[in-house]
């Protein structure tokens, strides 16, 4: 048997030499593996942001319940095995290696038969649900990896419920170019008769996925933005009703961001279906929300140092509004992102809409991250200078003052202050972390986002997912 690190090296590889494969490509992988996904209950999960966080949501009140819960999200931050969580713990590395054994067989075997090798997706798809069968889990909570409709978790066949979180403009070269081009994609986990919980604030997303759910004959639970009202936020905590028009619910979630409020809302509509055939008590429900633990999403990891993994737009405006809830203070950035995604209007929106003494500019691990210095032009463009700045002479290290620009007008009105930011450029990713934390000062907040791969390699900078 493979150690654990030729195990994760070796999946890692699968990327390299693979493609883009169809849903009976999946079936066939996971049928000769045994089906392990038909061996449990289901709950789907899909949409642009919050996926990960309404997936934690569900999965805890399902314990609190006293359900065996199996988990099954990504990326991971720092070990591949968090993907695959049984009971709110990842699985052991014995478990991962074991199913990460069979399905290396299985797939062998198909590559024999003349059939592709499956994608990296679809391969950690079948360990996670290997190790969900292997554990006997009574549920399981799957996140789609990217869109829905093509997605491998869309094998599954009867899900309990399908929930779909808020859609916004991402991978538009495969999803499309449309908030409701991609809403369809997002759609395409819904089932026959099968109810959908569903982010219903934007009236362009909202419509397709009725039109999908009528269409289905899917019950139909939408959770409207202004049918949620934050009671407290401490910064630490929220206290948040949700008025679903049968009834007010008030509850705690162990979060100051206050988009997780909309998260929660959302997992809540979908527990409220469960609850009488899946014998959920109001009790775990509340115990459940307010236990969570999800990494990665405005984290306070030590004093006034936060982690967000704020990776596109949308989600981007969700960190600024949780910063402002947290300070009003000018606080310091450590900031990166893939280069797949829009990282200069990314630049121009935390320039216009934060306040920022200083920001730091680092690489995401891997090939994917957008490079150190066109992230630093971008932010310079939109600070108003996009002076050529030389090098130091490690070639590490670029700073330059920067003029942030009075910004007003448009639908949302907005007058944000002129002054200065630091932008300082520094590629290895453990040196820009300590040179934010230095730059604070007394009091000063640093918030750290961009990517969740990045929030990954900060979690294994700071300890902060140290295996048991």
């Amino acid at each position: 048997m493979k150690t654990y690190e030729e195990t994760v090296n070796g999946i890692l590889e699968i990327p390299k030499f693979t493609s883009k494969n169809t849903l009976d490509h999946t079936r066939e992988f996971l049928g000769r593996l045994g089906n392990p996904q038909k061996r449990f209950k289901v709950i789907h999960v899909a949409g642009s942001n919050g996926k990960g966080s309404v997936c934690a949501f569900l999965a805890s009140v399902l314990q609190q319940a006293g359900k065996k819960t199996g988990l099954f999200t990504s990326p991971h931050l720092v070990n591949m095995e968090e993907r695959f969580q049984i009971n709110g713990r990842p699985c052991n590395r014995q478990e991962f290696v074991q199913a990460a054994e069979k399905a290396a067989a299985a797939a062998a075997g198909m590559v024999q038969d003349g059939l592709p090798h499956p994608t990296f997706f679809e391969y950690v798809f079948a360990v996670g649900m290997v190790i969900f069968a292997a554990q006997q889990v009574e549920y399981a909570v799957l996140e789609t990896g990217m869109g829905g409709r093509l997605d491998a978790t869309n094998i599954t066949e009867h899900p309990l419920i399908t929930v779909i979180t808020s859609i916004s403009l991402e991978h538009t070269e495969i999803l499309g170019d449309t908030l409701e081009k991609i809403a369809a994609e997002k759609a395409g986990i819904l089932k026959p008769y099968v109810p959908v919980a569903y982010d219903a604030s934007v009236l362009e997303t909202a419509a397709v996925i009725e039109e999908k759910a009528d269409a289905l004959h899917c019950r139909k639970y939408p959770v409207r933005a202004e049918k949620i009202k934050i009671l407290l936020n401490t910064g630490k905590k929220i206290d948040f009703s949700y008025d679903s028009g049968y009834d007010v619910t008030e509850l705690s979630i162990p979060f100051g961001a206050p988009y997780q409020a909309g998260n929660a809302a959302l997992a809540l509509t979908a527990l409220e279906y469960l609850r009488e055939t899946e014998g959920i008590s109001e009790q775990a429900v509340r115990a459940g929300m307010a236990g969570v633990s999800w990494k990665g999403r405005m984290q306070e990891v030590q004093q006034d140092v936060y982690f967000d993994g704020a990776h596109n737009l949308s989600g981007i405006e969700r960190f600024l509004e949780a910063v402002r809830q947290i300070t009003e203070e000018s606080a310091v950035l450590l900031f990166s992102m893939v280069k797949e995604k829009d990282y200069i209007h990314a630049a121009q929106l935390l320039l216009t809409e934060g306040s920022w003494e200083e920001i730091v500019i680092t690489t995401v691990p891997g090939t994917r991250g957008a490079a150190c210095r066109e992230l630093g032009d971008a932010f310079r463009q939109f600070a108003g200078d996009s002076r050529d700045v030389p090098d130091t002479e490690d070639g590490r290290e670029r700073v330059v003052s920067s003029p942030v620009p009075s910004a007003e007008g448009g639908q949302n009105h907005y007058v944000k202050r002129t002054g200065t930011v630091k932008i300082t450029e520094i590629e290895d990713r453990k040196q820009a972390f300590a040179h934010a934390l230095e730059a604070r000062k007394p009091g000063q907040k640093l918030f750290c986002a961009g990517s969740l791969y990045l929030i990954g390699e900060l979690e294994q900078i700071t300890g902060g997912m140290q295996n048991d």
